[in-house]
């Protein structure tokens, strides 16, 4: 094989490996955050994902989506907040295969890779029922396609929300963990999602994945409790972005809103804009 043909493939292959995660950002996955970001030192943070490790039983590997984990854990972290990680059973967090893909993985992901405090702790997360929500200022529901099958159905989580809320905590989440709001009540005892403005993953985007096997979708099983649910559109709604605000509850509508949300409910929480 010739020298020019040599340097032509690898070009190419180069073009391929650096191209096509610039292009999927250009079409709005994990969208650059320009916004302010916030402080909030000496509080403290809990991300709660799934345990649920397949799509079904014995189906494909699945789990937390990667940066709807990472995402949210920096942003607080970084806001100078004690952070912890949860999951409905405790111990290793599963986690998507594909979001920590080349082309696929955001800042936040290639920082938690590479980061051991991190590592371990989603080795051994928290698990939900030795937690109680309330001594937490900032509540974060992580998605995935796991949480399809276990954060809208968990009568412990739905009993943690609905306390977190009465002591005024902040929440929210992204993408398919606003099913985890699904069991909690407000303050009246009416469900607390009844009449509230929030996001998460849309039926369409379920369709367009075509991961339509899931007992739970967000947009369906919201506005069926009541909710005000919002989205936007694009081309294909995996690089669509909304984030909704209604007071103390933040939620963003998929894995390109992770940092927004979070710095949203950072805000909310009381946070100072950092220079």
């Amino acid at each position: 094989m010739s020298t020019t043909i040599i340097t032509i493939l690898l070009l190419g292959g180069l073009f391929v490996w650096l191209g096509l995660p610039m292009l999927l950002r250009t079409l709005g996955l994990h969208p650059h955050y320009s916004g302010p970001v916030y402080s909030l030192p000496g509080k403290r943070a809990l991300v709660i994902t799934t345990s649920q490790a397949t799509l079904g039983e014995g189906g494909k590997a699945t789990g937390v989506f990667g940066s709807e984990l990472t995402a949210p854990y920096y942003a607080f972290l970084d806001a100078g907040m004690q952070v912890d990680i949860a999951s409905i059973k405790g111990g290793a967090v599963p986690i998507e295969p594909d979001s920590f893909l080349w082309l696929l993985a955001a800042p936040s992901d290639k920082r938690y890779l590479k980061d051991p405090q991190a590592l371990a702790k989603v080795q051994a997360s928290l698990p939900l029922d030795t937690l109680e929500l309330g001594q937490y200022d900032i509540v974060f529901l992580a998605g995935g396609w796991g949480a399809a099958y276990d954060l809208g159905t968990s009568a412990r989580l739905g009993e943690q929300i609905t306390q977190a809320w009465a002591a005024g905590r902040v929440i929210g989440g992204v993408c398919h963990g606003p099913l985890g709001l699904l069991l909690a009540k407000d303050v009246t005892g009416a469900p607390l999602v009844q009449g509230k403005r929030l996001t998460a993953v849309t039926d369409r985007q379920v369709k367009q994945l075509g991961i339509t096997q899931t007992p739970q979708h967000p947009e369906r099983e919201l506005r069926a409790a009541g909710a005000l649910f919002e989205s936007r559109s694009a081309l294909l709604d995996p690089f669509a972005n909304h984030t909704t605000v209604d007071g103390r509850l933040v939620t963003g509508q998929n894995q390109n809103a992770g940092v927004e949300t979070a710095q949203t409910m950072l805000r909310v929480a009381g946070g100072m804009p950092r220079p």
